[in-house]
């Protein structure tokens, strides 16, 4: 998508250097907010314009669009930020729904947000590219699947998905332009779930899986039933630790059923890397498992 302002030249002259680069994104920014800024900021460093091009297209000063880029002050209204989007030919649609998530981070109420999107003009219906659409029908289901192990609940699960998505929307010229389309959209959800993900000693904490184990939900003894709980808690706590791509492979074959072949189209690896990085991974845990009967049998 080509920006609609470009940065104005004379013939035969360089281009002016007006301005300097927003500073960074604030540390206490909260996820959501991070994620439209992050957007924003960088439709705005590859259209070439400067902040004062940006100033004078908004009709916002100069400290207000700064305090917006870097999330600084006050959560900003819609206004300022849909004056902004417009500014960089974003799609609107994606970026309202990321700007309310938001807001509710910030705790802001409905009735503000309501308030604030309502003194916007009404949108234009908005649909996202074909080709966007077409892929995340197709890798929706195993995203969600792998969203839920880690969070627990279905409805977390497809909202972060749907952020994800939003997310790709919003830089889908990026996306289309990277070698692998599909490695891109996989890290992309997959640094949406971890930011959200409980953690356990650093690590993403999958103990909570184990109470919901094929095993656990056909054992009526108690006794065993607890006996199980606490080994299968620190199996899968040990499964937390695995490197980054063994664990999306463990997770998506073994928790989320889904095939062996199925796998590299959703994570966008070839079949050969993770076809190793399940076996690296079942070599890891299985020496793991054997270690904990091992100390089991002989206290």
């Amino acid at each position: 998508m080509t920006p609609s302002f470009v940065p104005e030249q004379s013939d035969g002259e360089p281009p002016s250097r007006r301005g300097r680069k927003p500073e960074s994104i604030g540390e206490k920014v909260g996820g959501s907010h991070r994620a439209w800024l992050e957007s924003v900021r960088s439709r705005l460093f590859a259209s070439g314009l400067t902040l004062d091009d940006l100033v004078n297209r908004s009709g916002y000063s100069k400290s207000r669009i700064s305090e917006l880029l870097r999330g600084k002050g006050y959560y900003p209204g819609w206004a300022i930020t849909y004056s902004v989007v417009c500014c960089l030919d974003l799609p609107i649609l994606p970026m309202r729904r990321l700007w309310t998530a938001a807001a509710r981070e910030a705790n802001k109420d409905t009735t503000w947000i309501e308030n604030r999107i309502h003194a916007v003009q009404p949108l234009q219906p908005e649909q996202p590219p074909v080709a966007h659409q077409g892929f995340t029908e197709a890798v929706r289901q195993p995203y969600t699947d792998y969203a839920r192990v880690f969070l627990q609940t279905g409805q977390r699960a497809r909202w972060v998905v749907s952020e994800a998505f939003d997310i790709l929307w919003l830089g889908w010229d990026e996306a289309t332009a990277s070698p692998n389309v599909r490695r891109h959209a996989w890290c992309l959800l997959r640094s949406r779930v971890m930011l959200r993900a409980p953690r356990h000693e650093g690590y993403p904490d999958l103990r909570a899986a184990a109470f919901s184990t094929l095993a656990q939900s056909q054992t009526d003894d108690l006794a065993v039933r607890f006996a199980q709980i606490g080994e299968q808690a620190g199996f899968f706590n040990a499964m937390g630790r695995l490197p980054d791509d063994q664990l999306d492979v463990t997770v998506l074959r073994y928790l989320c059923g889904i095939s062996e072949d199925a796998i590299p189209t959703v994570v966008g690896l070839s079949p050969a890397i993770t076809h190793a990085m399940d076996h690296h991974a079942r070599g890891a845990l299985e020496r793991i498992y054997h270690h904990h009967e091992t100390r089991s049998d002989h206290p």
